[in-house]
């Protein structure tokens, strides 16, 4: 997706918003929900998920001049900060790692 088709589904109007679904992946690193065991002190292992560390968080693109709402993770977010949204983006996209983002 490029950027300017993830700003159209981020604008749309209220009523089409309740209908998308977001789950719990990273729009930029691809991290989803994995599962594990849940270990008790006796050493008996249950079914449990490990989840991402997500933040919905809003980033301005000054090569585009527009606003973006993204769901990242903290790493992913720790980088941004590094590097900004658009090189890092770009990086992504150079190893082929970005999921839904294109420049």
């Amino acid at each position: 997706m490029s950027f300017e088709r993830i700003i159209s589904l981020k604008t749309q109007s209220p009523s089409l918003k309740t209908n998308i679904i977001m789950s719990r992946v990273c729009e930029l690193t691809g991290k989803r929900p994995i599962s594990g065991n849940r270990v008790s002190h006796s050493n008996r292992k249950t079914k449990r998920r490990f989840l991402p560390n997500l933040f919905k968080k809003r980033f301005y693109v000054p090569e585009t001049g527009k606003w973006i709402t993204l769901k990242i993770s903290g790493s992913a977010l720790r980088n941004i900060d590094k590097l900004g949204i658009y090189q890092y983006v770009k990086k992504l996209h150079s190893k082929g790692q970005a999921l839904d983002i294109k420049l």
